[in-house]
């Protein structure tokens, strides 16, 4: 990163199906390293970077309780699913010379630590990568807010979404060539439009910390840094000025 970022610490939010690649299920390893390099560029250019990584690459409780499966339970192996793709990020990251460390919602001190506030702020402060697991520890909630309520604890300058199109569309851009792109929007507007970007709690809860949301395309190579120069092509989420 030439130019200085803007923001001083952020959250990554990525997806469990940004993670595929172009497979249909599991971890693409490239795409796995793609992500790490972003982030230990990011890193390095002095920006303290958290992360929450979904699951659903692996495992979707809201889909398994469609087919008829226990919510609750559902989401349960959801959480575990979200831990898996954190080991393997945390891996990559580690691989690149990048001090890392998971912390998980749900208490499995073998393989990571257990999500205590005050010690996460510590590790980034340090310059470590910190990767929050297990989404909020409960059911019935998504990663989305998981990522919300993190970045606020965490104070973050910024939520960063990293998601498969350059931004928010009225309407999914890969089946609908006529989706018009937002360069930035408001918390309302989302909720109101019922906006595809993140789930209404996650984006109340941003709205009620004042958090910024930046959505990018998370495919590109080198666009997780152009973000945070303010660069490159993304849609700003905000409160109305």
């Amino acid at each position: 990163m030439s130019e200085k970022p803007i923001y001083k610490r952020v959250l990554l939010k990525v997806s469990g199906e940004a993670l595929m690649g172009n497979q249909g299920y599991g971890l693409d390893p490239q795409m796995v390293q793609q992500v790490a390099d972003d982030v230990v560029a990011v890193a390095r250019a002095g920006v303290q970077v958290s992360l929450v990584i979904g699951g659903g690459n692996i495992f979707r409780g809201i889909s398994a309780a469609a087919r008829g499966m226990d919510r609750a339970q559902g989401d349960y192996a959801g959480m575990l699913a979200t831990v898996i793709n954190a080991l393997m990020m945390q891996n990559a990251l580690e691989k690149a010379g990048l001090a890392t460390r998971v912390m998980s919602a749900i208490a499995m001190s073998s393989i990571c630590e257990p999500y205590i506030r005050r010690r996460a702020i510590r590790h980034m402060e340090k310059g470590r990568v910190v990767i929050f697991a297990a989404g909020t520890g409960n059911p019935f909630f998504t990663t989305d807010t998981a990522a919300a309520l993190r970045a606020a604890e965490m104070e973050c300058d910024a939520l960063l979404k990293g998601t498969q199109v350059d931004g928010v569309y009225s309407a999914d851009p890969r089946k609908d060539p006529g989706a018009a792109r937002y360069d930035e929007l408001t918390y309302m507007d989302v909720l109101s439009r019922d906006l595809a970007v993140m789930d209404a709690s996650a984006i109340s809860l941003a709205r009620e910390n004042k958090l910024p949301i930046l959505v990018f395309n998370i495919h590109e190579a080198g666009n997780f840094a152009d973000v945070l120069r303010g660069t490159g092509r993304f849609t700003r989420i905000v409160e109305r000025s």
